[in-house]
């Protein structure tokens, strides 16, 4: 299963593509042979609990799942299967947020947080993985990221190499044309967040470019 686990719809407020839109441009892809069959909408700083996409995930056939994008001193941190527990736990809107206590509170109620973008220069996590506060709880960091400049994908496969870390792949789409250029392939079926985050735990899957997956 080819899971883009990293994008922003309007909901963002830096993006401009609708999740329907994300949805119809799948269709589009699927036609030329590649495969993309989840999204993960991980918004700016929010979890947008209230928002169902069911009705459109049964109308395209894509998974749509909901996570979060965080502002941590140490770098964006991506949530997933952030429940309420969680939500009520941190400020999402905070842009300063603790990212070792967001990790381990992740771990305790069933979450999972990891490094976007880690070689985004300036404000990615390889610029504090050396002189942070103990990161002995990242196992898993965002490896191959479509919005990346050139260098950046590079320097996260530097850190995964060096540091034995696990890499996942999205593509931290904010216009409609970008939706799964990086994913993550996982051998099991993935249908909702918790599921997700089993997936992630039990270590099975790689970051891939989507030429990758195709079929033709």
């Amino acid at each position: 299963m080819y899971v883009d686990m990293h994008c922003h719809s309007v909901s963002s407020d830096d993006s401009r593509a609708t999740v329907e839109q994300y949805l119809k441009w799948i269709q589009v892809l699927r036609k030329r042979g590649q495969q993309v069959d989840a999204i993960v909408l991980t918004e700016h700083r929010k979890f947008d609990a209230e928002h169902d996409y069911s009705a459109l995930s049964s109308q395209y056939g894509v998974v749509v799942l909901k996570g979060s994008e965080l502002d941590t001193r140490y770098g964006h941190f991506l949530v997933y299967g952030a429940n309420q527990r969680l939500q009520r736990s941190f400020d999402f809107t905070d842009t300063k947020l603790d990212s070792v206590a967001l990790m381990q509170e992740a771990k305790e109620c069933g979450a999972i947080a990891i490094p976007a973008h880690p070689g985004r220069f300036g404000i990615g996590f390889c610029e504090y993985v050396d002189k942070g506060p103990d990161f002995s709880d990242v196992g898993i960091v965002e490896l191959l990221n479509g919005g990346s400049r050139r260098g950046e994908n590079e320097r996260a496969e530097e850190l995964v190499g060096k540091k034995s870390f696990l890499g996942t792949g999205g593509s931290d789409a904010h216009f409609v044309s970008a939706i799964g250029t990086c994913l993550t392939e996982f051998p099991q079926n993935i249908r909702n967040e918790q599921e997700l985050v089993e997936a992630l735990l039990a270590k099975e899957f790689r970051a891939v470019r989507l030429e990758e997956t195709n079929h033709h």
